[in-house]
């Protein structure tokens, strides 16, 4: 008989990945985006670093406000829940039963197994199953605050960090267009490797990646540009 072992599973990964990716992506776009902006302006290169500087800070605290605010809120709502069906489980256990086998009915287990399992579950971890199985929530998918703010105040910050390092390489001659050119690299790789982490194709992801951040900075750039003639 093969041994039994541990499969490690890439939704384990979706908590982290989703606001890993996010953070970096916004840091590179969003600073990039501020960079060719005031650069577009025509001001001095200490300006730029200074504005990107205040880009960087700023960035990573929101979004680890954000992240943290917007995941708390969906852990309130897994805990009111969970607080319910305990509720539910003590005042009438029977019809929970019933109500978890009808779960797997629905799944397309025969109703008298169905019965047999959701009797036996229960009998185990009630509170477990109805959250796993009716509810949809589970260790994996659990919402993790601190772990999401953290994951994007952090990447932000070396995705911001990159056009920046940009600018101080940079001559003033040829800023702009390096600043562009790198910044789209680095969002093709960030493409790649939140692709490759997921397990996902390389191609769409990171093409898409790279539009919206071609977009936002061609934008900004033209904003500042002609608000740069203007003022």
């Amino acid at each position: 008989m093969s041994r039994l072992h541990r499969e490690n599973h890439l939704v384990e990964r979706i908590g982290w990945l989703r606001a890993a990716v996010l953070g970096a992506n916004d840091g590179i776009i969003s600073t990039a985006s501020l960079i060719l902006g005031v650069a577009a302006a025509a001001v001095s290169r200490n300006d730029i670093l200074l504005t990107g500087v205040a880009g960087l800070v700023a960035g990573a605290m929101s979004m680890a406000a954000g992240e943290y605010v917007s995941v708390s809120s969906q852990s309130d709502t897994e805990h009111a829940d969970l607080a319910r069906e305990k509720r539910e489980l003590a005042d009438d256990p029977v019809f929970e039963r019933e109500e978890l086998a009808q779960v797997y009915v629905a799944r397309g287990v025969e109703e008298g197994l169905a019965r047999e399992v959701s009797k036996q579950l229960m009998a185990r971890d009630d509170l477990g199953a109805h959250a796993r199985d009716e509810l949809g929530i589970s260790e994996i998918t659990a919402a993790r605050p601190v772990q999401a703010a953290l994951a994007s105040a952090a990447t932000f910050s070396v995705g911001a960090a990159a056009p920046l390092v940009l600018v101080l390489v940079s001559p003033s001659n040829a800023l702009i267009p390096i600043v562009s050119v790198g910044s789209l690299l680095f969002l093709s790789l960030l493409g790649a490797i939140g692709a490759k982490a997921g397990g996902a194709g390389l191609l769409k992801p990171t093409i898409r990646v790279t539009f919206w951040g071609a977009f936002a900075m061609g934008l900004t750039a033209g904003i500042g540009a002609i608000f740069g003639k203007i003022v």
